[in-house]
């Protein structure tokens, strides 16, 4: 299965009359927010990929209109063929000026109400965000800082992926576009970036991991 991952940027080699053809072998699009509407369902006219989406912090916008053809898995656990993933989109709150900014607080209370769906899947596969972990190729200031409470959903969930965006390459030409932590491959999706996974589904949906601790951490 191979997967486009977009965010923060749009693409000069997507927004094209040439989309079609790039975009013909790809089999699902991940955006990770912070990118025009238009641009989304512009993406829609070229690919039958399914396009699963979270907010970022500067798309207030969708508040009052999300994108059209696309699917919102903000505060989902959503399975495409097989592939589980689970969206918490938005960043760290640094003013008010967006819907989508959130406490540690109250992303710990997100991720909570996931976690019965998360029981019956038994488990995640790819974690698909706006912000990154606290420490992860975050930023140093508070509008770029990660959230403390993904690095505990990583170490609890162990998905395979971890896909976010929120922190732009051009930032720090230090930043990994991918690295691997804890064995988790992380993918910063800053305009877009394509990568493959298995092919899930004929796997059987169901426990697969414990989920005493995952339910400790996140009940509070």
């Amino acid at each position: 299965m191979k997967i486009l991952a977009i965010s923060d940027e749009a693409s000069k080699a997507l927004w094209c009359p040439q989309c079609r053809e790039r975009l013909e072998d790809i089999d699902l699009i991940l955006s990770c927010g912070d990118l025009p509407r238009s641009y989304l369902e512009f993406l829609t006219n070229f690919t039958a990929a399914p396009i699963l989406y979270v907010h970022g912090n500067h798309d207030a916008a969708y508040a009052k209109q999300e994108p059209g053809g696309c699917i919102c898995v903000d505060d989902e656990v959503y399975v495409w063929k097989g592939l589980r993933v689970m969206g918490l989109g938005g960043s760290i709150r640094y003013n008010r000026e967006s819907p989508y900014q959130y406490t540690e607080q109250k992303m710990r209370r997100r991720i909570a109400r996931l976690r019965p769906k998360v029981r019956r899947l038994g488990g995640i596969d790819l974690l698909l965000t706006h912000s990154p972990a606290k420490g992860l190729n975050d930023g140093t200031d508070l509008p770029h800082q990660g959230f403390d409470c993904f690095n505990s959903l990583l170490e609890e969930l162990q998905p395979q992926w971890f896909v976010h965006g929120h922190i732009h390459l051009s930032y720090d030409c230090r930043l990994p576009r991918v690295c691997s932590h804890n064995g988790i491959t992380v993918i910063n999706a800053t305009e877009r970036y394509t990568f493959e996974v298995p092919d899930f589904e004929d796997r059987p949906i169901g426990k697969s991991f414990s989920l005493r601790s995952f339910l400790t951490t996140f009940a509070r």
